[in-house]
């Protein structure tokens, strides 16, 4: 029985803007992010916290996590290159080996590394306003996911990060690439994080008072990155070196963050535990 696939050619650039182009998935990373940030204001809201810190924390959490996710890309999946060619990390464009450079934007970012640059970016929040890092990671965590979801309806709309070849009737030929039909793997992906963004949210006004001290924030960071590296399985290496690994480097570097979010949902629940006894709740 022939299948009708999904074929897929969507030109990445909706327009150029002298000599600029303007992409999917520069619109829907901003698109992601404003909601994010809007998420973010109703729950310093609810929380009665000012705005004036969420205006410090949306500042140092973009910074540390842009830049977390660039080096992670760079230093995690293409060393070799981009220590031979270290003003690429920084700036959008490649340098030709003709001569002349060609304004590409930043391709290549990786969420791992993502998540550490934030960490740090928290770390250096929090010491700056005062405010408790548990507290405000576990804030942060309700809305995380949702910016995921966008990063990787970016990645489709780029035919990038595609998954291994298929037969199922939903697979996709992203004809920039070729002619094999494909898991959508940035579309089971960015399904799961709004999923998990639902069950954040739902959570937070059910059992915010339940669960406090870096309990939310570890529990996003299992549900991430569990169904990220189920997902690797159906994705295709971003690498070279990735081929002949058991465990791709999606995988290896997402096991270390499962690990810290069980710390974390464990130190949260004792912690709440404890407190709820001592005040005799």
């Amino acid at each position: 029985m022939l299948l009708n696939y999904i074929h897929w050619n969507l030109d990445p650039e909706i327009v150029v803007f002298f000599g600029f182009p303007l992409r999917y998935y520069s619109l829907l990373f901003v698109t992601g992010l404003l909601l994010t940030v809007f998420t973010l204001r109703w729950i310093f809201k609810k929380e009665g916290l000012s705005h004036e810190n969420l205006d410090k924390l949306i500042t140092y959490g973009l910074i540390g996590m842009v830049l977390g996710m660039r080096l992670g890309h760079c230093l995690f999946y293409e060393p070799s290159y981009y220590l031979a060619n270290p003003l690429e990390i920084i700036l959008p464009v490649k340098f030709l080996e003709g001569g002349g450079i060609e304004f590409i934007g930043f391709q290549g970012l990786a969420s791992h590394g993502g998540v550490l640059g934030f960490l740090i970016a928290m770390y250096l929040y929090s010491r700056k306003t005062r405010q408790s890092m548990l507290n405000t990671l576990d804030l942060i965590a309700v809305s995380a996911s949702l910016l995921g979801f966008f990063i990787r309806l970016g990645n489709f709309m780029n035919s990038e990060i595609i998954g291994i070849s298929t037969t199922k009737p939903w697979g996709v030929i992203f004809e920039r690439v070729d002619n094999l039909p494909r898991h959508p793997a940035q579309l089971y992906e960015a399904i799961s994080y709004l999923i998990i963004f639902g069950i954040m949210m739902f959570l937070y006004i059910k059992m915010r008072a339940t669960f406090k001290h870096g309990f939310f924030f570890g529990l996003v960071l299992i549900l991430i990155f569990v169904a990220r590296f189920f997902i690797e399985y159906v994705k295709e290496n971003q690498v070279g070196f990735e081929d002949g690994m058991a465990f791709n480097m999606g995988q290896l570097l997402s096991v270390p963050y499962i690990v810290l979010g069980l710390g974390f949902v464990l130190f949260g629940y004792l912690k709440t535990k404890k407190q709820s006894a001592q005040q005799g709740i």
